[in-house]
């Protein structure tokens, strides 16, 4: 058995093997579900959908994600359930096997529930073991967590350009492979998370139980103002991954593989800002960063229905860079907010806050219907100047003097 000095400093260590294991679990996961934006316009055409039924699938599938995120987070503050992180896994291989099966919308939906529901138990545990694995790094580690999310995301386009255009709905069956293998890395994963929760319990029976005090109305505020900046953004991400594709092809003429190509710029773009966001954070602060990358990305935002095609490339590096580089500091900075409730504080903003793009979803694909792709891509591009609530939010120094350091 290790000696108690080496058990004691074993959570200070940043656990890279670890972080970059759960960053690989969240890309599978992710990528599972940007497989289902990735068929929209595989299924709009064989399945003859329309715009709205469109969003209705986008909308079942983040708001079972969303909505049920905080539920598992809250369940795993009380008894974190290291397990759920392979289980999800396998609820999203069910899913996208009946994906690619489904011969009508409504068997889509019921292939999205399970695809929702998978990454609802994923998320929170994922981030739990993100947060257990910092050490002393937090900003890092939830970078290169967050980096395997929307790495997975960014490959929608890839998908629908070299797998579905090719091979159509029943290239969605390609991807249970993949899901079997993430299952087997998160089953070791696992096994680590179990071993880090019996060295807590053991120190806390040592140092006696912690009080948990009440949230104050100051926290309260800084979360409800920090739920809106993410739900602006994931407004605006519902735009441009579910229905920019539809612009590029009707206003510029594309075809569907090159329209997906043009997301993926804007999609790996994001990568990139996720994973530079959390130390230019650590540099500048928090609040700066949550600042910069909404009202940075504002202006550029509200330019780019017009623009023409040669500009359209410049501004989704631009935009894509500045706006997610505040994916990954919004979740260390509701975690700081709520330090005894990480699941929860992940839950809400990875699910909820984020997955109410669904309504969003819902609404563009209405709208799209009743006007046009290009009355949604304007009235969207506004969606960045709601980031202006970010300055409302308490500053780096104020958040440590609620937390009591």
């Amino acid at each position: 058995m290790p000696n108690t000095a080496q058990q004691t400093s074993m959570p200070k260590a940043t656990a890279y093997s670890i972080l970059f294991a759960i960053s690989a679990g969240h890309f599978i996961n992710d990528s599972i579900q940007s497989v289902v934006p990735a068929m929209f316009p595989i299924i709009k055409s064989s399945l003859d959908l329309s715009y709205a039924q469109l969003g209705w699938i986008a909308f079942v599938l983040n708001m079972t994600s969303s909505v049920m995120q905080p539920v598992f987070g809250a369940a795993a503050d009380r008894k974190p359930q290291p397990y759920l992180l392979p289980i999800g896994m396998l609820l999203s291989m069910l899913g996208v096997i009946v994906f690619g099966l489904s011969p009508n919308f409504y068997f889509l939906l019921f292939a999205v529930l399970f695809i929702g529901l998978g990454s609802a138990v994923f998320h929170p545990e994922g981030s739990r073991v993100a947060f257990m694995a910092a050490g002393s790094k937090r900003g890092l580690a939830q970078s290169i967590y967050q980096m395997g999310g929307n790495g997975g995301q960014s490959l929608a386009p890839i998908f629908t350009a070299f797998i579905f255009v090719p091979l159509g709905q029943k290239g969605a069956l390609l991807f249970a492979v993949i899901t079997a293998g993430g299952a087997i890395l998160l089953t070791k994963v696992s096994a680590w998370y179990k071993r880090m929760l019996a060295f807590q319990s053991a120190r806390k029976n040592r140092q006696g139980a912690i009080s948990q005090s009440k949230l104050s109305s100051s926290v309260k505020w800084a979360m409800v103002l920090l739920i809106f900046f993410v739900f602006a953004r994931s407004w605006y991400a519902a735009a441009i991954t579910n229905f920019y594709q539809f612009y590029l092809i009707q206003d510029y003429g594309l075809s569907v593989k090159q329209a997906q190509l043009y997301v993926f710029v804007y999609l790996a773009a994001g990568v990139a800002g996720t994973f530079f966001g959390g130390p230019l954070a650590d540099r500048f602060g928090r609040k700066n960063l949550l600042v910069f990358s909404m009202l940075g990305a504002a202006p550029l935002a509200v330019i780019l229905p017009y623009v023409p095609l040669a500009a359209v490339l410049p501004l989704f590096l631009l935009i894509g860079f500045i706006l997610l580089s505040s994916f990954s500091v919004a979740v260390v900075y509701a975690q700081e907010l709520l330090p005894n409730k990480i699941g929860m504080a992940s839950g809400l903003i990875v699910g909820l806050a984020f997955g109410m793009g669904a309504i969003g979803a819902v609404v563009f694909g209405v709208l799209a219907d009743s006007f046009s792709i290009k009355f949604v891509m304007i009235l969207s591009s506004l969606l960045p100047i709601l980031g202006i609530s970010a300055l409302w939010l308490p500053g780096d120094k104020k958040l440590q003097k609620m937390q009591g350091k």
